[in-house]
């Protein structure tokens, strides 16, 4: 795979609390230098992120829930609604995990179509919805289930981590999780990533998308964007 096949799958991320605008700024210069497929910010920087990325093929990705997942429903889905205003095009939103590990699964699945439904809201620009399920902190039963709560809810795609709570992605939750969602929907990994050869590893297991703020160092050999160290 080239560099540039394997900046389509990036999702080129900075999540931290003490991200500054300098940095966020930055973020989105490397995200249309590398043509990533997309960048990923919390909801505070979603309004800049839409005008400096205007005009570029590289979408606008905003965390909901994050990075617990403990907010209510209503919260989540008020959120995403502020993120799609702002010019976001996608969303990440964390599950309940409580409430999974509770065996509360119609909570969990409500909880996701509630979000589901902020994002294809009449009068709003559709985004996709990623359902970050938090691997590290379940059992290969409770993973199972949650992919497929996430896909009789609605959503476009399952993610592996928050990258906060617990640890990142692996090869092995990639190809469980593409095993219980099928080719309907997307599997991104996020969480650890910071190899090449990590991120083909879980292109190779079935993600379509790589959730990681080490995108520059993944793709950037052949063509480092000037100032850049």
């Amino acid at each position: 795979m080239t560099d540039p096949e394997l900046a389509c799958y990036i999702d080129h991320t900075l999540l931290k609390p003490d991200a500054t605008r300098a940095q966020i700024e930055r973020l989105c210069a490397e995200a249309m230098h590398y043509h990533f497929a997309a960048v990923c910010v919390n909801l505070c920087w979603a309004r800049l992120c839409a005008d400096l990325l205007d005009k570029s093929d590289v979408k606008l990705g905003v965390a909901v829930g994050f990075p617990l997942g403990a907010t209510t429903t209503l919260a989540k889905m008020f959120e995403t609604e502020q993120a799609i205003d702002a010019g976001a095009r996608e969303i990440d939103m964390v599950i309940n995990i409580g409430a999974l590990k509770s065996g509360l699964t119609d909570f969990v699945q409500q909880d996701i179509a509630g979000v589901v439904s902020s994002c294809h809201k009449k009068k709003r620009k559709d985004a996709l919805l990623k359902v970050i399920i938090e691997c590290g902190l379940l059992t290969d039963e409770e993973k199972r289930l949650a992919c497929q709560l996430a896909k009789e809810a609605g959503a476009d795609f399952v993610k592996t981590s928050t990258g906060v709570n617990s640890t990142g992605a692996t090869v092995e939750d990639v190809r469980l999780m593409r095993a219980v969602v099928g080719p309907e929907m997307g599997v991104k990994a996020a969480g650890g990533i910071r190899t090449r050869d990590q991120a083909l590893a879980m292109i190779e297991a079935g993600a379509n998308r790589i959730g990681t703020s080490a995108g520059v160092a993944i793709v950037g050999g052949a063509s480092a964007m000037p100032g850049h160290y």
